[in-house]
C-alpha cells in the first residue's frame, strides 16, 4: 500500500526530527536493530506497539510492514520509557504526541537513531538526580520531594540520587495534591506497590536464578521481559478495579 502525500507530510512533522523516514527495513530487521538494546523483544511485541499506536510502518503491496529509521527510534522510546520508567502505553502515546507537537519540556529517555548504515549511535544514558534536580524536572516544591522520600514513595541510592522514574511518582503526587490528596494519603499505595512488587519478584526468581553459566544474558533478558509483563498485569488491574469503583461512585 503506498503512502499518500498527506501522510507523508504528517509523518515529517513526528518526532524524531531530521531522521530518515524512508521505509528500508523488513520486521526482521527492526527486529534484529531493537534487539540490540532489548534483547527480548519480539515480533509480536512490535506488531502489539503497532496496535497502541507508537508507530505506524508502511506497507508494501503485498501487506508486508517495512520500517524506517524513524520507526526505529519511536519504537525504541517506547520500549525504553517503558522498561525505565514502567510508563503504561497510554502515557507513552501522551509523551510521543507531546514530542510530536515540539514540546521541550518531554525528555526522550535515553535517545538515540539509526544511522544510514543500520548502526545504532551510542546511548545517553539517563543519570540519577539529585533532590533539586527531580524537583526541577517535575515541576514541583523540593518540599515535596522531601516529603515523599521521608514517606517512603521516593527512595534513593546510596548517593542520595534518585531514579528517573522518580520524575513521574513526583508529578502524580503533584496532581494528587490538587484535589486536596496529601502525602500521608499515599502510604498506603507505597505499601500495596511493594506487595506487588514482592508477588513479581516471586515470579521472576524460577528465572533469574538461572543468570549463571552460557546462557546468563539471555536469562536476565528474559527476567526483566517477565517482570516488566506482570507488573503492567498489576497496572492494568489496579486501573479497572479504580474505574470499577468510580462507576459504583458516580
Amino acid at each position: 500500500m503506498s503512502v499518500t502525500p498527506a501522510r507523508e507530510h504528517h509523518e515529517e512533522e513526528c518526532w524524531p526530527f531530521g531522521v530518515s523516514r524512508t521505509p528500508t527495513m523488513s520486521i526482521g530487521s527492526a527486529l534484529g536493530l531493537l534487539q540490540q538494546e532489548f534483547p527480548a523483544v519480539t515480533i509480536s511485541k512490535i506488531r502489539f506497539l503497532e496496535d497502541q499506536g507508537i508507530v505506524r510502518p508502511h506497507r508494501t503491496p503485498s501487506g508486508y510492514r517495512t520500517y524506517s529509521q524513524a520507526d526505529i527510534e519511536r519504537l525504541r522510546f517506547a520500549l525504553a520509557a517503558q522498561r525505565d520508567s514502567y510508563l503504561p502505553w497510554a502515557k507513552i502515546r501522551e509523551r510521543l504526541d507531546e514530542l510530536d507537537a515540539g514540546g521541550a519540556g518531554v525528555p526522550a529517555p535515553g535517545a538515540r537513531v539509526v544511522t544510514e548504515d543500520g548502526e545504532l549511535t551510542p546511548a545517553v544514558t539517563r543519570s540519577r538526580m539529585t533532590a533539586a534536580q527531580l524537583a526541577e524536572a517535575a515541576s514541583a516544591d523540593p518540599a515535596l520531594v522531601e516529603e515523599l522520600t521521608d514517606a517512603g514513595l521516593l527512595v534513593t541510592d546510596a548517593g542520595s540520587k534518585y531514579p528517573p522514574g522518580s520524575v513521574e511518582v513526583v508529578r502524580a503526587a503533584v496532581e494528587l495534591a490538587e484535589h486536596g490528596v496529601q502525602t500521608r494519603h499515599l502510604r498506603a499505595l507505597r505499601a500495596a506497590a511493594d506487595r506487588q512488587i514482592d508477588l513479581v519478584e516471586a515470579i521472576v526468581a524460577p528465572v533469574r536464578s538461572h543468570r549463571s553459566g552460557p546462557g546468563s544474558a539471555g536469562s536476565r533478558a528474559k527476567a526483566h521481559t517477565l517482570a516488566t509483563d506482570v507488573s503492567e498485569s498489576f497496572a492494568r488491574l489496579h486501573t479497572a478495579l479504580l474505574r470499577a469503583g468510580v462507576e459504583r461512585i458516580v
